[in-house]
């Protein structure tokens, strides 16, 4: 779902380059030598919470927002299957998976576009769903904070997303990073089952060197994640 807000007085976002660090790119380059950076997740909880679980330093102990606000570095669609049954089961890896939407890795595998599983009324509850969980992986930059957090947005959740973007960027003719956004969760009842829903509200626009600032970080971040994507996908397709 989507809402404007276009804020007059809105709080200066911060970007990495303006927040101190105790320690330079140089001195941090041997440390992150052969180790594949990871973001920190945000999850929409199911039976209809209305806060996101934010995972932190010690991953038995997640974080809760009602809301996140930042800068929409880079998104990318993304699948994956679970058995009927154990695709809300955190400890179970998916059988399938695939880090574009296009390649799956695991069983069945294959091109997505001809998968059985990847077809309208195959989820085996005798709706209309997939069996195949199509997601689309947004990563989000807070003001103050020098990585993305990676959110996972659910099927329910994509048709909101994309009339957000259409409105509040792509008919403007500006990308996604243009403008700080701010994601809630909205309680849906289906039946005899509750979930949540992304809402997203467009808070303000960037401007002059900031948004060129942005623009820059975002390219950056873009390469970087297509980089660890088609690192996964090399992994998911070895142990396939």
């Amino acid at each position: 779902m989507y809402e404007s807000n276009e804020m007059m007085n809105q709080t200066p976002f911060i970007l990495p380059a303006q927040v101190d660090g105790d320690f330079s790119a140089d001195e941090l380059a041997e440390d992150m030598e052969g180790v594949t950076l990871r973001f920190p997740r945000a999850k929409i909880p199911g039976g209809g919470t209305l806060q996101f679980e934010l995972t932190g330093e010690n991953p038995d102990e997640p974080e809760y927002t009602k809301s996140i606000e930042g800068v929409l570095m880079y998104t990318h669609l993304a699948n994956a299957y679970w058995p009927a049954g154990s695709e809300y089961d955190d400890d179970a890896p998916p059988m399938c998976q695939s880090v574009d939407g296009k390649a799956g890795h695991g069983t069945p595998g294959g091109l997505c576009q001809d998968c059985m599983l990847n077809r309208y009324g195959t989820d085996g509850n005798g709706g209309n769903g997939k069996a195949c969980k199509n997601m689309r992986m947004l990563y989000i930059l807070r003001s103050g904070e020098s990585l993305p957090i990676q959110l996972a947005l659910p099927p329910t959740s994509l048709n909101g997303y994309n009339s957000f973007v259409s409105a509040a960027f792509l008919s403007r003719k500006r990308g996604i990073c243009a403008g700080v956004v701010q994601i809630t969760l909205k309680k849906v009842t289906n039946g005899a089952h509750d979930y949540s829903v992304a809402v997203f509200r467009k808070l303000y626009d960037f401007t002059g060197e900031q948004l060129a600032a942005v623009r820059t970080l975002s390219a950056g971040f873009k390469e970087q994640i297509k980089s660890i994507n088609e690192q996964r996908a090399l992994a998911l397709a070895d142990n396939a």
